[in-house]
């Protein structure tokens, strides 16, 4: 709130264009839908629920915190791995797992999971108008600046950036915070959701949307689990404890003195406790077709992750998990 105050003093307004049809949000308007939220919020997730293990953690970890988070729909985002044999078949693998979950939790997915892109973003002219993209333009625009709708992409970005670009207004009324790419001064952003639809990556950095960035490297790396943690927390308390548990069990595939990073769960947690996950206000780095950090000091402001208290935030986490 004093970086705010204190630009708001000097009588900031700088004001954000770019080459696309975005709305000039002026830069006190942006600063101020960036104070870390109070209160309960209205959220929707954005998961490549089957990638690995931790999305299915961040699923269940947002819709177990009712007394913060309202999560209205989540979203199945593209990826393409070894687990998957294209994006849109990652897609439906997330689709199918967002399913698995839901029923293991007792909640119906009618109007509430959506199949997101079967492909990355190719042409900025020609937005994929997925249903998760459909769902969440409808939603932006039934909220205000003055009560926006918080957008948690957990995978890559594609569905949130053909929102944009189909519906631009939209800016106003959203609060984007992702987990993706790595820390402004990482040597390169090759990992796995920025890299994996770089030019969505690109419009949303370039459209001027309330932004809130939780990069892999340095930071949300650390927060890292092992199978010993898990089974104590986990092992034995509930149908949804076990399967979670078991799925990083099968992911570890056997190897000694394993440790998994489970960092999908953060931006769910800084929306929960944005003190538990301290950010910076930082200039927007404008990301190149070279897949790495440009700085320029004229762009705009969002927020960027500089730590956490993973204890804080497991402890919250695994008690959610076991009740």
């Amino acid at each position: 709130m004093k970086e705010f105050s204190f630009l708001i003093l000097l009588g900031f307004s700088f004001l954000f264009s770019n080459g696309q049809n975005f709305p000039k949000l002026d830069e006190s308007f942006r600063l101020k839908q960036l104070t870390p939220p109070n209160g309960k919020i209205r959220m929707v997730l954005d998961t490549d629920t089957y990638n690995e293990i931790d999305d299915q953690f961040a699923l269940a970890y947002a819709l177990l915190s009712k007394e913060k988070l309202d999560l209205q729909a989540v979203y199945a985002a593209p990826f393409y791995n070894s687990r998957s044999e294209g994006p849109g078949d990652g897609m439906e693998k997330s689709y199918q797992e967002i399913l698995r979950l839901l029923k293991f939790m007792g909640k119906s997915p009618e109007d509430f999971a959506f199949r997101g892109s079967d492909k990355y973003l190719e042409d900025i002219s020609q937005p994929i108008r997925s249903e998760a993209a459909l769902d969440l333009v409808e939603k932006a625009m039934a909220c205000s600046p003055e009560d926006p709708l918080y957008v948690v992409p957990i995978g890559c970005i594609t569905n949130i950036a053909s929102a944009i670009l189909i519906e631009p207004k939209i800016i106003q009324n959203i609060v984007v915070v992702w987990l993706g790419g790595h820390g402004l001064d990482w040597p390169n952003q090759k990992e796995f959701n920025l890299r994996q639809d770089v030019l969505a990556a690109q419009e949303v950095f370039n459209s001027g949307v309330p932004l809130v960035v939780m990069p892999c490297q340095p930071v949300v790396s650390h927060f890292h689990s092992t199978l010993p943690e898990l089974a104590h927390y986990l092992k034995g308390k509930n149908e949804l404890s076990d399967y979670l548990y078991n799925i990083v069990v099968e992911y570890s595939k056997g190897q000694e003195a394993y440790s998994k990073v489970i960092w999908d769960v953060t931006a769910v947690a800084w929306l929960i406790n944005p003190s538990w996950i301290p950010t910076d206000l930082v200039h927007s780095p404008i990301l190149t077709d070279q897949v790495t950090y440009s700085v320029d000091r004229g762009r705009h402001f969002i927020r960027m992750a500089k730590s956490l208290n993973r204890d804080a935030i497991f402890r919250d986490l695994f008690k959610k998990l076991a009740q």
